[in-house]
């Protein structure tokens, strides 16, 4: 008798075993995340060192430019159509959401504070009275929290003392600080203000400091982005969140992000780079502008100029 033979195909096949897809790699950044964006403020006299300031920009920088300076409330306006005779960017009066754009320049208006998130502009009812509003230092902090690293803060001409604290968070960040030369300026309260609180990693005359900005970008990655502290991650990203909503005044940043004093000192902007290293790069910026007689200010390790 025969013996029954199974089907070959009858027998249990082991399971096969299906390898795991490798992650996909992280997307680049998007370019406008490396968008060099520079705010700068300015008060009294500063429509004269805003003109130079960008008469002076190289055409196709690759920069875009935010101002924020101290208008009347009641008046409309023409900062942008001044500006614009001066200069080949496009500059316009900011709207609300407006995107920014590489080789424009950017004008607050009037009766309006400004944040910046995402690289987007956002307008603000101002809360304080009038002569107690400080939108240089309110822009500051946004852009010091929305750039990180890559923020670019400037001081021009000015009365009072508007923009300091907003420099201390920009330093904070591990952001750089570029003031105009006191004795340039028509007033000069507000570029002697950040000087005196050791925030100003360069000081020059106006039409120097474009070039002093082109050059730090040229040598940038020289400089390590320091390591923020968690609660620092913490708290940028919950302030990202509040002003992020369309319903956000100004005062929603008062109340949970109190004035306070943050701890200045170039150590906190170079992380682990070496004091020597970024010495280096300070006296190259310093020789892509060899007529200038400005100070290279800032404070360093002992409280003194970098030399």
């Amino acid at each position: 008798m025969k013996k029954r033979t199974k089907p070959q195909g009858s027998k249990k096949e082991s399971p096969r075993i299906v390898s795991k897809a490798k992650p996909k790699a992280k997307p680049p950044r998007p370019e406008r995340a490396l968008l060099p964006i520079v705010g700068i403020g300015a008060s009294a006299g500063g429509l004269e060192a805003l003109e130079l300031f960008v008469r002076n920009v190289p055409p196709k920088s690759g920069m875009a430019f935010v101002i924020v300076q101290h208008l009347d409330p009641t008046h409309k306006g023409v900062m942008a159509e001044l500006l614009q005779r001066a200069t080949a960017m496009k500059v316009m009066q900011v709207k609300d959401r407006t995107q920014v754009q590489p080789d424009c320049v950017y004008v607050i208006p009037p009766n309006k504070d400004m944040s910046i998130l995402h690289g987007i502009l956002h307008l603000l009812d101002p809360v304080a009275p009038r002569g107690l509003r400080l939108p240089i230092d309110f822009f500051f902090r946004c852009l010091a929290d929305d750039r990180q690293e890559r923020s670019i803060g400037v001081i021009l001409s000015g009365m009072g003392t508007d923009g300091t604290l907003g420099l201390r968070a920009i330093k904070e960040k591990g952001g750089v600080v570029f003031v105009q030369e006191p004795s340039s300026a028509k007033f000069d309260g507000m570029p002697r203000s950040a000087i005196d609180a050791g925030l100003a990693d360069v000081v020059g005359p106006v039409e120097a400091l474009p070039g002093k900005i082109i050059a730090y970008l040229q040598h940038i990655p020289l400089i390590e982005a320091p390591r923020l502290a968690e609660e620092d991650k913490a708290h940028s990203a919950f302030e990202k969140t509040s002003y992020g909503q369309s319903s956000v005044t100004r005062k929603d940043f008062h109340d949970c992000f109190p004035a306070c004093e943050y701890s200045s000192g170039l150590h906190r902007r170079t992380g682990t780079l070496s004091w020597a290293t970024f010495r280096n790069v300070v006296a190259l910026i310093g020789e892509y502008a060899p007529t200038d007689t400005a100070e290279f200010g800032g404070s360093s390790r002992d409280g003194g100029q970098v030399v």
